[in-house]
Order: C-alpha cells, then sequence, then structure tokens
C-alpha cells in the first residue's frame, strides 16, 4: 500500500461509525459509459420522481444546456435515494479527464465508489484516471459492467480487463475484492449472476448497503465540514456543498470558516438542506457522516473548511493535478466587437474568470503584461473550450490563442506534459493513424486486434503534438476513429512539432462576402463561410491549399454589362462551406491568429489585421 493511500484511509477507519444508516458513494466511468442514465434509473427505482407530476427528462442530472447537447457530465452533481431504511447520498462524477477537478474533490465527499465500465469497450483511459484518484484514498470499489445488452458485448474479457488495471493501480487486496454486478442502465436492471437477467436494480441497492462503509466520525466531537462544492442562489447567495466529517450542525449555530489563506471568518448559518431525490430540502440540523449545503456564508470557496468557534482545526484541502494547457483571453479588438456581447471589457472578463476560480480547482488565471489580456491555464483544449462556450452564452465577447502547453524546469531541463493516446480504429485506418501520430513525436507503445475488424493502439504524444490532432484524425478515419488522451507525466523536451501544413485565407477588405468571390475562390481551398456574411480586413475566410496565406477579395461583385447570352447568368454552384466548431477553431488557428469569440459568431482572424502589417508566410 503506498503512503498517500495509507494517510486516506487509516485516520477514518480508527473513528466511530457516525450513521450506520447512511452511504455515501459516487459513481466513476468514462466518459459515456452509462453514469447518468444509471443515476436516472436509480432515482425512478427509489421513488424520487412519485411525487413530480410532469414528466421527466432523461439524463436529468445533466441539467446544464451545454450537458444535454454534448451528452457529457461537466460538472459533479449530488442527489440522495431512499432505500429500505438507508439514505444513499450519490454523487454523478464527470467522466473526462480534463474535468478532473471536479472528480477530486467529489471523492473527498464519499466512503466508496460504483466503478461503470462498458462491457463492449472495456476500461478505457478516463476509467483508469478516474479510477486512480479513488484508490488512492482507498475507498472501497463496486464493478459495475454495464451495456451487457449491447450485441457486442463480451463481459468475460472486459472482467479480466477490470482485474488487469486493478493490478496495474497497485490495489491492495481488499480493493481486488470487489462484487461485481452486470446491468442495462436504459432498462434500469442489475444481476449478479450475467446468466439470469435482473428484473430492477435491487442487487445493485444491495451492493452498495453491503459493500459501501458507514460513514465514519463522531457527532459529539468539535464540528469540523470540508466544501467540496459550490452552489448559488438570487435568494439565499453562495451555498456551500460538504460532508461533515466531525460534530453537528444546527440552523443559526455560529461557526467559523477556516480559509485557505489561513485567516479565521465567523459567520451564521441561516440556511441548512439535505438532499432528497432531485429536491434539498430544509433540515433543522446535521450531524457527522451527512452531506449537507449551507447557505449564508459570503465569500466561502471549494477546500475551506468550516469549524465550531472553540475547535478551529482545518481539514487538509483538496489536492488536484496540475494543470498543462493555457490560452490568453483577451478583450475583443476586431472592427465588429461590441455589437453582440452585453459584457466586453477586460473587467468584465476578469471578473467572470475570478467567479470561475471560486468553483473550479482545477484552473489558475495568471496576469500577462497587457491589462486587456488574462492568461488562463486547465487541463485541456476541451475544458478550456467548454468554459469559453459557457461564457460565450452569458454574453461574454472576447478573442482567445491557440493553446499553448505549460512547461517547468526541472534540474535545469525542460520538461514538457506527455499523453497517453488511446486510439480505436478500423483496420484500414491504421496505417494513416500510426504516420500522422509519428509526426507528432508520439511513439507507439502497444497495438491490439481484438479481430473483430478493429485495432487498439496506444502511443505516448507530446501534448502540444495532440493540439489540432482530433480534426485531421477524424478526418484521416472518415469519423469511425475514437480517441482517448491521458496526462501520463513529464518529460525532457521533444523538439519541434511542425504545426499547420497549410495557410489561411484572408480578407483584404470590409463588406458582405458575395457568392460570385466565393464561387472563383473555391478551388484555392476550402471555404469557412457562406455568402452576405459580413467580413473585415484581416478575417480568415477560408483554408489555402497551399502552404502561404493569401490575401483574397471575398466582396467581389460581378460586373454588369449590355450583353446577354443563353448561358451568362447560369446559376452558379457553391461547395457548402466547412463551418468550425468553436473546438475546431481553436485547433485550427497558428501562433499569429486568434478566434474571436461573442454571443452571436465566431470569426477566425489575424493577430495583426492589416495586411500590409502582416510578416508573409515564405511558401
Amino acid at each position: 500500500m503506498s503512503v498517500a493511500r495509507a494517510t486516506h484511509a487509516s485516520p477514518l477507519q480508527k473513528r466511530p461509525v457516525a450513521n450506520p444508516l447512511r452511504r455515501n458513494v459516487a459513481i466513476i466511468a468514462h466518459v459515456d459509459h452509462g453514469k447518468t442514465t444509471l443515476v436516472d434509473a436509480l432515482l425512478q427505482q427509489s421513488g424520487a420522481f412519485s411525487a413530480i407530476h410532469h414528466e421527466v427528462a432523461e439524463r436529468v442530472m445533466d441539467n446544464t444546456d451545454l450537458e444535454r447537447e454534448r451528452g457529457i457530465t461537466i460538472l459533479a452533481k449530488n442527489t440522495a435515494v431512499r432505500y429500505q431504511d438507508f439514505l444513499i447520498n450519490i454523487v454523478d462524477t464527470p467522466g473526462h479527464a480534463d474535468f478532473g477537478g471536479e472528480v477530486e474533490r467529489t471523492l473527498s465527499m464519499v466512503d466508496g465508489v460504483m466503478l461503470l465500465v462498458d462491457a463492449s469497450e472495456g476500461p478505457l483511459p478516463q476509467t483508469r484516471f478516474v479510477l486512480r484518484k479513488a484508490l488512492e484514498r482507498g475507498l472501497p470499489p463496486i464493478v459495475v459492467l454495464n451495456k451487457i445488452d449491447r450485441p457486442d458485448a463480451r463481459p468475460k474479457e472486459v472482467l479480466n480487463e477490470v482485474y488487469d488495471l486493478f493490478i496495474d493501480l497497485d490495489a491492495t487486496e481488499d480493493q481486488i475484492e470487489f462484487p461485481v454486478l452486470y446491468t442495462n442502465a436504459r432498462q434500469g436492471t442489475a444481476t449478479a449472476d450475467p446468466a439470469a437477467p435482473g428484473e430492477d436494480l435491487r442487487a445493485l441497492f444491495d451492493a452498495i448497503v453491503d459493500h459501501v462503509p458507514p460513514p465514519r466520525g463522531n457527532p459529539d466531537a468539535p464540528l469540523q465540514m470540508l466544501v467540496a462544492n459550490l452552489d448559488s442562489s438570487d435568494y439565499l447567495g453562495r451555498i456551500a456543498i460538504g460532508r461533515i466529517f466531525n460534530g453537528t450542525v444546527r440552523l443559526n449555530d455560529m461557526v467559523v470558516v477556516l480559509k485557505l489563506g489561513g485567516e479565521a471568518q465567523e459567520t451564521r448559518v441561516t440556511k441548512l438542506f439535505a438532499f432528497d431525490g432531485l429536491t434539498r430540502v430544509e433540515i433543522q440540523q446535521a450531524a457527522a457522516g451527512d452531506i449537507v449545503c449551507l447557505a449564508g456564508i459570503e465569500d466561502i470557496t471549494i477546500g475551506e473548511t468550516i469549524a465550531s468557534l472553540e475547535h478551529q482545526v482545518p481539514i487538509p484541502p483538496i489536492a488536484v493535478d496540475e494543470p498543462t494547457v493555457s490560452m490568453i483571453f483577451g478583450v475583443n479588438t476586431s472592427p465588429m466587437a461590441g455589437r453582440d456581447g452585453q459584457f466586453v471589457t477586460s473587467r468584465n472578463l476578469r471578473d467572470r474568470l475570478d467567479k470561475e476560480l471560486l468553483g473550479n480547482v482545477s484552473i489558475r488565471v495568471e496576469p500577462t503584461e497587457s491589462p486587456e489580456q488574462m492568461k488562463v491555464i486547465g487541463r485541456g483544449e476541451l475544458q478550456l473550450s467548454i468554459l469559453i462556450e459557457m461564457m460565450r452564452r452569458e454574453g461574454y465577447e472576447m478573442q482567445v490563442s491557440r493553446p499553448d502547453i505549460v512547461t517547468k524546469e526541472i534540474d535545469g531541463v525542460r520538461m514538457e506534459p506527455v499523453e497517453e493516446l488511446i486510439i480505436d480504429v478500423p483496420e484500414e485506418f491504421q496505417g494513416v493513424v500510426i504516420a500522422q501520430a509519428g509526426t507528432r513525436r508520439g511513439v507507439m507503445s502497444k497495438m491490439v486486434n481484438h479481430g473483430s475488424g478493429r485495432v487498439r493502439l496506444e502511443f505516448r504524444v507530446p501534448s502540444r503534438g495532440l493540439i489540432g490532432f482530433r480534426s485531421q484524425f477524424l478526418t484521416d478515419t472518415k469519423g469511425m476513429g475514437i480517441m482517448n488522451t491521458l496526462f501520463a507525466g513529464w518529460e525532457p523536451w521533444h523538439g519541434a512539432i511542425a504545426s499547420r501544413a497549410t495557410g489561411a485565407l484572408v480578407a483584404d477588405r470590409p463588406g458582405p462576402a458575395t457568392s460570385y468571390a466565393i464561387f472563383n475562390l473555391q478551388e484555392r481551398g476550402e471555404i469557412f463561410i457562406e455568402p452576405a456574411v459580413q467580413v473585415y480586413e484581416g478575417m480568415i475566410i477560408g483554408e489555402n491549399s497551399r502552404p502561404n496565406d493569401l490575401d483574397v477579395n471575398v466582396t467581389k461583385e460581378k460586373k454588369q454589362t449590355n450583353m446577354r447570352a443563353s448561358t451568362a447568368d447560369e446559376a452558379i454552384r457553391l461547395i457548402p462551406p466547412r463551418l468550425l466548431s468553436l473546438e475546431q477553431a481553436i485547433e485550427f488557428i497558428n501562433d499569429d491568429e486568434l478566434v474571436e469569440v461573442t454571443p452571436r459568431h465566431m470569426r477566425l482572424r489575424k493577430r495583426i489585421l492589416p495586411g500590409n502589417m502582416r510578416p508573409k508566410r515564405a511558401e
């Protein structure tokens, strides 16, 4: 057992059981393995929906528009279900490593984890990531093989892969002796025997009650509560969500908040809530082992401890992995700035990023030489693009740079972050994928062919080599490839990596784009805009088929003449433009380019807009 694991596990095991009728469990899994769907079924069968007369949406825990659109969990959510005499607090966690900060703080609240694995795909990179975090905290796991109704399900082989993963992560003997359940989250069934299909989720509820230990702590000791999540309300202000490790808290109690900086701030508990299904219910008091919400505490942030006035002992703050990717967020300086956005100044941007820092433990914001720009450092491109998308929908306007990686010096050697890249592709595409990974300094470490027509390839690639790789990969594999990445550590600088091989088509004057001009430019490369779109000098309107940038007139109109011929006014045929998503735009741009993001538009542009002031790229 590692030292880190021992320090987490031993203090909890020495303390008395706080509440034998409580269970605190987190659901951890890779993206799209069915966590949120399973939580839906648990809520449904526990009767949590019975009081709600209107129709309940699918994936009810994914309650933001962005989560519903993308089908991924971005923010950790709490809920609670009742089973027999037990209250089971369930936390639904994100499955993507870019949102690992959400996972790390969630695990500080629970006493066990439910590891969900797709019965066909098996353990994937993020499965390893979230499981390693759980094992380090000494949490007992329950393994759930989901989607057993898939025609390509292979539960036996996947279970062996799960055992291999546990051994690989140095799990203790107790942790390896986990119960295994086979579920179909869509149908809401669970069984311990794959040959005998289940009728409901009773087997899963029983496994949680039997294998997740009750929370430990002393209700009679002085109060200690760790803040692991934040929420806000227009009426109650900031709401701190966390677990009480020791003691009891009552409504109107005077408590002290032990800040991360070392100061202590006295305050009163004005509202106290517990989770019950999808709702929060007001309670008068809560004790050790409970996961509760406290309202009325100003300026509280994640990782701080709420303690009693007499006994001010903080709980060690939540440790999170270091961020590895940075981007520059700046005030929009294009000729079209201020037309869409409600919040456009540097002060607006700084206030919004400061607000994000309160609830997101895995990003950092640093000042730059210019007061109009801020450096935002996060876990990955996806995390930062989600932040940009959320800000855009809230009415913010900004321009962002190409992602850059964070380096550090260790013993005088320049080190860079390295990712483990796992790719699943049809056999016919393996050659082109291996070649692409090679140009980005990727080294293949493993290749597995299950005989199903698909190959799994594993590489170690510098993080900067993966910037812009996803869109290229999807093009090369005709959309049939699946790629996943996981932070693997720091290695010495791998050398130069070639950036985008093609140049850009850049508008050389302002005005509306015309069909006539776009038709004549189509042979030059791929166009990103539609006719009638307003452009300005320096705006990127397409990708050149050659390495150099090309200034073009996309506003040119057809000259009118008195000549009339039967073929003169034939309808021109335009190739549909390639409309880039936010992630694709961020991956596409070079160092001398920016993405302009407003609530209604997204434009690519050159950093220096006037064509005569831009250095020319040599062919």
